[in-house]
């Protein structure tokens, strides 16, 4: 991964800002823009996925309801057992007070974005697919800055967004990413970025935010 340097001071006053940025003084939360769920069983199986966020959910398709009831198949379409109707994915939209970790991270130059996302995605498990969709949606927010300022969020994300699947899957890959861009580049320490082995019915989920300065 390319990372780009500047004074540490700088890095470190950076990630302090960015670690506490939990919501705006209005008390408007950060948006997680566009996480989508999908689902891979290895036989088709009526599954029921419920959504327990702190804040609230702005949008969503199909509807949630009280969560989200569908027929999966295998190649991943999902369908609705009332209507019939396909989707090839469950969509949602909320905002949330989170406070997002920026100790560890990538800066990568603007240019670089698609690049990098590319190999990153595939470390944290996405098909090509599933990356394609990630990065047509983040890379025309991403390539026009100088720089991004790019961290992937486990454990923060995982905690304010908590995903029930029934039947479980055997393997879930959440993929969450909180970004800044900047018109100079910073130093910050690298993250680590590893993925389960997708074994059984496997359950993925790939968003993320864009955090404000």
């Amino acid at each position: 991964m390319k990372k780009w340097l500047l004074l540490m001071l700088a890095s470190t006053l950076l990630a302090a800002g960015l670690a506490g940025c939990g919501g705006d003084p209005g008390g408007r939360g950060v948006p997680a823009a566009k996480p989508v769920i999908y689902l891979y069983p290895k036989e088709e199986t009526r599954v029921n996925v419920k959504l327990d966020y702190d804040v609230r959910l702005t949008s969503t398709y199909p509807s949630y309801e009280d969560g989200w009831t569908v027929d999966a198949a295998p190649d991943g379409t999902l369908t609705d057992p009332d209507t019939g109707r396909q989707y090839y994915c469950l969509f949602w939209e909320g905002e949330a007070d989170t406070e997002y970790d920026f100790s560890t991270g990538f800066c990568v130059a603007g240019a670089d974005t698609a690049a990098f996302l590319e190999e990153a995605l595939a470390d944290l498990g996405l098909t090509e697919k599933e990356a394609n969709e990630f990065i047509i949606y983040w890379l025309p927010k991403m390539e026009g800055n100088a720089y991004n300022l790019i961290s992937f969020q486990q454990e923060a994300y995982t905690e304010s967004a908590v995903l029930t699947i029934d039947p479980a899957p055997d393997t879930l890959i959440r993929v969450f990413m909180a970004w800044q861009g900047l018109d100079e580049p910073v130093e910050v320490e690298p993250q680590s970025l590893t993925a389960p082995e997708r074994v059984g019915f496997t359950a993925v989920e790939w968003g993320g935010t864009e955090m404000q300065p």
